[in-house]
C-alpha cells in the first residue's frame, strides 16, 4: 500500500484567531481540509471566508461537548445553551438518559441542518473531542449526515509506533471503541481513514514532531489534524491552556515540513480521494 494523508485543522469558526490561522495555512501552506464548528463564535467569518477558498474542503465538526449548541435543549445544556466538559457524565447521559438521547439526536440534526445552511459542500464530518467514538453520538452523526450527503468520517486510530510510544490500556480500549465506530461507518456504506495523528500531540503538532513523524508514517491513509490559531484568546485559554496553536500554525507553514512529505513520497490528498 502507498502512504496518503490527509492534512487538517479541527475547530473553524471557534474564534477569529482560529480563522485567521486556517485562512494562512491554506493560502501560504499546507492544509487543505477543516471542520467548521457551526455554533462557534466566529462561524459566520468562517463560512464568509471559505467562500473565498473554494480549494479549502470544509466539513462539520459536530459539538457534543465544550461548546455552545444550536438547539440549547436543558436536557443536554445548561441556562445558556452550553454543553459541560465532563465526557463521562455526558456520556452515560447520552447512552441511558432516553430524554438526553432524544436531545442529541435533535441537536446533531440542527448542527447538519445549520451546516447545509451555509451553502458549501459537506466534505466529511468528525466530532469536537472526537465524541463521536460514544456509539450514540457516531450513530446519530452517521444517520444525520447520511440524510445530508455525508461520504466520509474520522476514524480516530492513532498507532503507537510512529510516535515512540508504548501501548497502553488506554490505548486498547479506544481500538474497541474505533472499532464500533468503523462498524457503524461501514454500514452506512461510508468511508474512512487508516490512521490518524494528533491525539497524543494534541495543542503540540509543532514542525518538529511533524517533521520526525512524516517518515514514520504507516502505510494508507493517514489523516494529520491540528489546532491552529494565530494566538490565544480568553475562551481558547479557558479550554486549551497547554495548547502551543501558533507552534501548529508554524508547522502547516513550514517549508521543511512540505519537503517532508515530497522526501517520504506520501501524497497529500483529500476526503474525496479515498
Amino acid at each position: 500500500m502507498t502512504r496518503r494523508a490527509i492534512v487538517s485543522a479541527d475547530d473553524f469558526g471557534m474564534s477569529l484567531e482560529v480563522n485567521d490561522a486556517i485562512e494562512e495555512a491554506h493560502r501560504r501552506g499546507i492544509l487543505s481540509t477543516t471542520s467548521l464548528m457551526v455554533t462557534g463564535n466566529a462561524a459566520a467569518d468562517a463560512v464568509r471566508r471559505a467562500r473565498t477558498m473554494p480549494d479549502l474542503k470544509v466539513g462539520l465538526h459536530v459539538v457534543a461537548i465544550e461548546g455552545k449548541s444550536v438547539l440549547d435543549l436543558p436536557a443536554i445544556t445548561d441556562s445558556e445553551g452550553w454543553f459541560g466538559r465532563d465526557q463521562f457524565r455526558l456520556g452515560v447521559d447520552y447512552f441511558f438518559n432516553p430524554a438526553a438521547r432524544s436531545a442529541i439526536c435533535r441537536e446533531i440534526e440542527a448542527q447538519f441542518r445549520a451546516f447545509a445552511l451555509t451553502g458549501l459542500p459537506l466534505d466529511h464530518a468528525n466530532a469536537h473531542k472526537h465524541m463521536h467514538l460514544h456509539p450514540t453520538v457516531g450513530r446519530f452523526l452517521i444517520e444525520s449526515g447520511v440524510r445530508h450527503g455525508l461520504k466520509a468520517v474520522r476514524s480516530p486510530l492513532e498507532p503507537p509506533a510512529p510516535l515512540e510510544e508504548s501501548d497502553t490500556i488506554g490505548d486498547w480500549a479506544l481500538r474497541h471503541w474505533i472499532g464500533v465506530l468503523r462498524h457503524q461507518i461501514r454500514r452506512a456504506g461510508l468511508k474512512t481513514n487508516d490512521w490518524c495523528f494528533g491525539l497524543r500531540w494534541s495543542g503540540h503538532m509543532t514542525p518538529d514532531h511533524i517533521r520526525g513523524l512524516i517518515p514514520r508514517l504507516p502505510s494508507g491513509i493517514s489523516e494529520i489534524y491540528f489546532h491552529p490559531a494565530t494566538a490565544q484568546n480568553a475562551m481558547m485559554h479557558r479550554f486549551m491552556p497547554d495548547y502551543d496553536q501558533t507552534g501548529e500554525l508554524a508547522a502547516l507553514l513550514n517549508p521543511t515540513v512540505r519537503e517532508a512529505f515530497e522526501r517520504a513520497h506520501v501524497a497529500r490528498i483529500g476526503w474525496a480521494d479515498l
